[in-house]
């Protein structure tokens, strides 16, 4: 079955408010002739004559009568799909945003839009999806409203934001003895050492860096969590190399007893972004979450 001229519906909608065909061309910007040609199709599909002479006026049929209130609801919900939607008002969002994400990459940024959701959006709530061990189609599938961590091979339609970058400090008990002595290449390859890895991995960009010194580094504990691994710090003599400058000051806030050096190797700052999938690119509400995810991220 052909599928009928969905244009007839906007011109049904005006030649039943008009009851005058001359007048329903003037609103379309068509011709007389024009106008009558698509009140015949619409008589054909329709098989009603829809507008019948009574004196000098057209009057609507007891069927156009029937058809001219679910016309009328078609022709304003179609209007709707291409009219650009009203800005957001947070204070009226209700909606839960999930983010697939690690303590390393939002940490501190999600203590701080959870403050900033309370205050703008009562109604939103915030749920954390943690990395799997094998990258998935969470996106595409839905399953996720927004990826954040390091940037790594996306499929090729996905929609990419960058945040900041991520620089790293070493870090360990305060009292450790490490701190005794100048840091150097030296000593800090002397302390067995934490490696922080979803995958299970114990080497990293570091353990190039000491290589070209000729030095090697024990790693005694992998660990999949970044924050959890801050308490094996306490009572060791374990360092951990690679801690995010911008969780410091969570730290300092948590009234662990550890202490932040600079490591005395170059280590690569890591590009944090934000990712998502195309079809939410012009959602109101996903806007608004990723500009307030940005503007929180920026605060760092």
């Amino acid at each position: 079955m052909a599928i009928p001229d969905l244009n007839l519906l906007i011109a049904l909608d005006i030649l039943l408010d008009e009851s005058s065909v001359t007048k329903a061309a003037e609103r379309l910007h068509l011709s007389p002739p024009a106008m009558s040609r698509a009140l015949a199709k619409i008589r054909e599909l329709i098989g009603d004559p829809v507008l019948v002479r009574s004196g000098r006026n057209l009057v609507p049929t007891p069927r156009a009568l029937e058809l001219h209130e679910s016309v009328k609801a078609l022709v304003e919900r179609a209007q709707q799909v291409f009219t650009p939607a009203d800005p957001v008002d947070p204070s009226k969002l209700n909606r839960t945003f999930y983010v697939r994400t690690n303590d390393f990459s939002f940490g501190e940024i999600v203590r701080k839009l959870n403050v900033a959701l309370q205050v703008q959006a009562p109604n939103c709530s915030l749920c954390i999806v943690p990395e799997g061990i094998m990258d998935d189609h969470a996106l595409a599938e839905g399953r996720i409203d927004l990826y954040v961590s390091r940037r790594r091979d996306f499929s090729p339609n996905t929609k990419l934001q960058q945040l900041f970058f991520a620089n790293f400090v070493g870090i360990a008990r305060e009292d450790h003895p490490i701190f005794k002595n100048e840091i150097t290449p030296e000593s800090f390859a002397k302390y067995s050492q934490i490696s922080i890895s979803r995958r299970g991995r114990a080497r990293g960009p570091i353990d190039q860096q000491l290589q070209t010194l000729g030095l090697t580094r024990h790693v005694s504990f992998v660990s999949p969590s970044l924050l959890a691994s801050l308490f094996y710090l306490v009572n060791t003599d374990l360092i951990l190399p690679t801690f995010p400058k911008h969780l410091v000051p969570m730290i300092q806030g948590m009234g662990l007893k550890l202490k932040t050096f600079e490591l005395p190797v170059p280590v690569d700052a890591v590009e944090i972004v934000q990712a998502w999938h195309p079809r939410l690119d012009s959602d109101p509400g996903h806007q608004w979450f990723r500009r307030l995810v940005k503007e929180v991220s920026a605060e760092i």
